[in-house]
């Protein structure tokens, strides 16, 4: 898919900035360091109180690893969101619930089953007396 398919990031440049370094794991006061400008920079780039230069953002898009026009117009390489770790307990933990709701299923299966055949046979005893009857 290219960038004019694409839905925009509709947050502004500063709140996708500070998105991507939170992703990254920077903090404002590393990536001013690494970018060679002051602490207040940064913030005032996240508050969209200014904005960076054209070579500060060819910078911002390697050290957070997304796209210029992803943090110009929300459109492009976004910042990877971080994936959760999953412990072996909480895998665990989720398999035995559904092995439980499994079993719990076809216990409802089985008597919902045993109910329609009630009703069929009373369905039918009711249909031979009315034929009888007649």
């Amino acid at each position: 898919m290219n960038i004019y398919e694409q839905t925009p990031d509709m947050d502004t440049m500063g709140g996708r900035l500070s998105r991507a370094r939170d992703v990254a794991g920077l903090t404002a006061k590393d990536l001013a360091w690494r970018l060679g400008v002051k602490v207040a920079t940064v913030n005032a780039w996240e508050r969209d109180r200014s904005q960076p230069a054209t070579h500060r953002l060819n910078m911002l898009s390697g050290l957070l690893s997304v796209s210029i026009s992803w943090l110009l117009h929300g459109v492009g390489t976004s910042p990877a969101e971080p994936v959760e770790r999953v412990s072996a307990e909480k895998v665990a933990g989720q398999l035995e619930k559904l092995t439980s709701l499994h079993v719990e299923t076809g216990e409802l299966i089985d008597r919902i089953t045993e109910e329609l055949g009630n009703l069929g046979r009373i369905n039918q005893s009711l249909l031979e007396e009315l034929t009888a009857g007649e």
